[in-house]
């Protein structure tokens, strides 16, 4: 049995670094940064204070590894929940519902995180680069869908985005199930009244609808 003066069996590199960050991120989960610590973490995981030393140079470095890896899990996780949806809709809902749930069982890490100075111009630099990534595939598939002005879509799609933390902002008033729900709904009615609006005022003028002769011939 481990103690906090001996490593377990050997694991290779990267697996120990992500075990010593899986404990790192188990110590946040209450929302106190102070709780890690080089010493915590090798007590959590098991090891020994020297070997958490041979996989971050410091605590602020260890910190820094946590926020990154943990803001790439959570964008990888939603991009996979909108990316499986079939229509804009779903996918602002699958949104939604997503950082919902990350608010709920991450938001106390997170908000330490940011408040110890973690996200750094790097970090900020990269969740930049995600952001735009994400503004363009929404505004992509409200263009085919919806057959908008493309201008029209990212402008309307990315203060939509942003309005996700507002909604989150909304939950943390008032953390519980009912509400969630109703922020997903409310929030998911505003972007599609909001996105047909849209659409209807600035349709693309690479698209036009069929005539009326040809749709009575497809009935």
């Amino acid at each position: 049995m481990a103690n906090g003066n001996a490593e377990p069996a050997r694991l290779p590199r990267a697996d120990r670094r992500d075990a010593l960050l899986d404990a790192a991120a188990a110590l946040l989960a209450s929302g106190d940064v102070e709780a890690v610590s080089m010493e915590a973490v090798a007590e959590h995981a098991g090891v020994s204070r020297p070997l958490v030393y041979k996989h971050f140079a410091n605590r602020s470095e260890l910190l820094a590894a946590v926020y990154q890896r943990e803001s790439a899990v959570l964008h990888a996780e939603l991009a996979s929940q909108v990316g499986a949806a079939d229509t804009v809709e779903e996918m602002f809902r699958a949104l939604a519902s997503g950082a919902l749930r990350a608010e709920a069982s991450r938001g106390a890490a997170f908000a330490a995180l940011r408040a110890a100075g973690l996200r750094t111009r790097e970090r900020r630099q990269e969740q930049r680069r995600r952001d735009r990534t994400t503004l363009r595939y929404f505004a992509s598939r409200a263009v085919r869908q919806l057959h908008m002005d493309e201008e029209v879509a990212k402008t309307g799609v990315a203060i939509f985005l942003g309005a996700i933390e507002t909604v989150l902002a909304r939950w943390r008033l008032r953390p519980t199930a009912d509400h969630a729900t109703l922020l997903e709904d409310t929030y998911v009615a505003l972007v599609v009244g909001g996105l047909e609006h849209l659409a209807q005022d600035n349709p693309s003028t690479q698209w036009s609808p069929p005539s009326r002769a040809l749709s009575a011939d497809r009935r």
